[in-house]
């Protein structure tokens, strides 16, 4: 049986460069179904934390991405599920920090963190991106399909009490879905949670990469600018990744490609990025890996992606 992989990337984030992707959860095992996702539906939603993987075997594949001589801007939890999920997470923050000065990054999607036991963990990290797409439970229910045990008003509690414990940076990330969480009374609505929760920054995103829900939409620029002038000088939209040269990943280009478009749908162009590879080869091997299978092609807002097939 092949080795699962826990570290994937360096990606070519928008947000945070080069970022080295730690998976730490099953695929798909996640609080919430968003419309949005971009690694399709959430069979059964779920608010039970566990220990899923040995922590010995992901420290040791995050040893190795560091000694590989990639360039990595940050490492960041995130992948195939909500990352709180794994009661571990704490203990992989400290113990990573012990291997490099790297900042440690977790993409979250805020939901247990209304738990002491889950600010624990996060605040060992350096950047806490947490996302609220909602401040009303109607809105909350439509975007973001929660767990029936999960209410707005406590994620936004639990976020604010984060904010009075954490010394670390806080990206507040909202997801907009044309239609659903962009009209002017739910941006006010937002605007007055964002004011409790005090985030360092707030990041605007909308749909890019191909959605769970083909209904799900994307925002224009103008609506975007538009929202980011009501909720004030700490919104910005989310810009495309500025292109830097990275270093070419050593070992099978096929298997780096699959260890990536597995975690999120991508481009050649963005696979060329983040692996350090010439976008003709990207595309040789991404031909190879379909006609074998292991890739689906997506078309979505007119540009394809790669999204890793799963039996």
């Amino acid at each position: 049986m092949a080795k699962h992989r826990f570290v994937y990337g360096p990606v070519a984030s928008r947000r945070l460069g080069f970022s080295l992707g730690v998976d730490i959860i099953p695929f798909k095992t996640c609080t919430l179904d968003c419309v949005y996702c971009q690694l399709g539906p959430t069979a059964k939603t779920t608010v039970r934390r566990r220990s899923w993987f040995p922590p010995e075997e992901i420290l040791a594949q995050v040893r190795a991405a560091l000694n590989s001589g990639r360039k990595i801007d940050v490492i960041t939890f995130s992948g195939s599920g909500e990352p709180t999920l794994n009661s571990d997470l704490g203990r992989l923050i400290r113990a990573i920090k012990k291997m490099t000065r790297i900042p440690v990054a977790v993409l979250t999607n805020a939901t247990l963190i209304d738990r002491a036991s889950v600010r624990r963990d996060l605040a060992a990290a350096d950047i806490v991106v947490p996302s609220l797409d909602a401040a009303r439970a109607a809105v909350f229910r439509r975007v973001n399909r929660p767990h029936a045990s999960l209410a707005i008003r406590r994620i936004v509690d639990g976020l604010a009490r984060f904010r009075d414990e954490f010394d670390g940076e806080i990206r507040l990330e909202i997801m907009l879905v044309k239609g659903i969480n962009d009209s002017p009374d739910h941006v006010r609505a937002l605007k007055a949670a964002v004011a409790r929760i005090r985030p360092d920054r707030i990041e605007l995103n909308t749909v890019v990469r191909p959605p769970a829900d083909r209904g799900a939409r994307a925002l224009g620029p103008a609506a975007m600018a538009r929202i980011r002038s009501r909720l004030g000088p700490k919104a910005a939209v989310v810009a495309s990744f500025a292109a830097r040269k990275q270093a070419p990943g050593s070992g099978a280009l096929e298997t780096a490609i699959l260890t990536t478009v597995r975690r999120r749908p991508q481009t050649a162009a963005d696979i060329a990025a983040a692996l350090g590879r010439h976008r003709d080869e990207v595309l040789k091997a991404l031909t190879h890996l379909f006609e074998r299978g292991r890739v689906r092609e997506v078309v979505h807002g007119g540009r394809t992606y790669y999204r890793g097939a799963r039996s």
